[in-house]
């Protein structure tokens, strides 16, 4: 069994995936061919934004969105504690000072009230300017937009979409990554809409964004003359050859993946809410659902209920297994666990299942009988 079965995807897509692949082959156009401009076009339709910008991964997508806002050092950049590293770590790279904001249990994202408290804090303290607010669509679930964007506009602060893992996923019919200022997504295989290697793609109403992102991600390069870069940028471009794997796995995530990977999490959840804390999907929230994670009692009993499940020849991920607060590389900021309550207890009872559109029914079943073995 797999954890996220992209060779059942393969199978089932493999005359259009190989005869994409054999037309870019067939016309050595490997970096930004048409089919890049193709993919970029339906993606923004398929949003509801004016622009997308495709790029070499995910964590490129939300460097070069700050990059175009002209993030740097002595900004503070606000995204959550119980994410993937990438959604913190682009802020430092260019300088910033991320500030971590604690979650939601009930959905894993960002909790708009920890936010505002952080917000609070760093105008209280005086040493950084608040700048940007990265939510995170957490497990394939849009964060709390309701709530977050208000308190964005409430501080005067840009809203950055970290969609990576929501692509997909809906608020009253408003998708991912059409949310706030600028949106961004990942490629990564495993993720929703997944290539086989690495990608990414930032998505703006904005033309002068659109602009200077398609020039950030050719090294700052002029928009008429390759050879006069006109700022420091860098060298993310999404392979025409990803581009082409892309356009089928797209169509085919729209047309029923989408719906497929629901109803699997039905399955699973009618199954197992009689005994473990299943996900909560919002009031008028659809999922895309990236991971299926329930929560245990305590770790202790996660841990046992993971062995148990590798016992059975059946994966599962923690994610995540520590805080960005916990990390090593943010130690400096001496970040108590007292501050992240929620994010912390999510560390200690948190636990993945496999979830993909073509899990059988079956699957889940078996899946669900050791899960509720005494």
């Amino acid at each position: 069994m797999q954890f996220r079965d992209l060779k059942a995807q393969y199978r089932a897509l493999k005359p259009e995936i190989d005869a994409g692949i054999q037309a870019v082959i067939d016309s050595s156009a490997f970096i930004l061919g048409k089919t890049v401009t193709e993919l970029e076009n339906k993606l923004a339709e398929y949003v509801g934004r004016k622009h997308c910008v495709a790029c070499g991964n995910g964590t490129d997508a939300l460097q070069l969105a700050l990059m175009a806002w002209d993030i740097g050092p002595g900004d503070a950049v606000f995204t959550s504690d119980f994410t993937y590293f990438a959604s913190a770590g682009t802020s430092s790279v260019l300088g910033a000072t991320p500030v971590l904001v604690d979650i939601d249990i009930t959905t894993f994202n960002m909790s708009p009230e920890s936010l505002e408290e952080q917000i609070k804090r760093v105008i209280s303290e005086g040493k950084l300017t608040p700048k940007v607010v990265v939510p995170v669509d957490l497990f394939g679930q849009p964060a709390d937009y309701d709530r977050i964007l208000p308190i964005a506009e409430k501080y005067n602060l840009k809203v950055l979409e970290d969609g990576a893992q929501g692509f997909g996923g809906n608020i009253r019919g408003k998708l991912a990554c059409s949310f706030g200022d600028m949106s961004t997504t990942s490629f990564f295989p495993a993720k929703p809409l997944g290539c086989y290697g690495d990608g990414g793609a930032i998505f703006t109403d904005s033309e002068e964004e659109d602009a200077r992102l398609r020039s950030l991600r050719a090294q700052g390069k002029s928009p008429t003359d390759k050879y006069d870069n006109r700022e420091i940028g860098i060298n993310s471009r999404l392979d025409t050859l990803q581009a082409a794997i892309l356009l089928p796995k797209f169509d085919a995530f729209v047309s029923h993946e989408i719906s497929d990977v629901n109803r699997v999490a039905d399955w699973y959840s009618k199954r197992l809410r009689c005994k473990f804390v299943t996900p909560t999907v919002l009031p008028g929230f659809l999922s895309s659902w990236a991971q299926y994670t329930v929560l245990l009692n305590n770790r202790q009993e996660r841990d046992e209920m993971q062995a148990k499940l590798k016992a059975a020849d059946i994966p599962s991920m923690i994610y995540y297994p520590r805080g960005l607060h916990q990390q090593e590389a943010y130690k400096w900021m001496r970040l108590d666990d007292s501050l992240y309550p929620n994010t912390v207890e999510a560390t200690k009872r948190c636990l993945s299942l496999p979830m993909h559109p073509y899990l059988m029914e079956e699957e889940v079943e078996r899946i669900c009988k050791v899960l509720l073995e005494k």
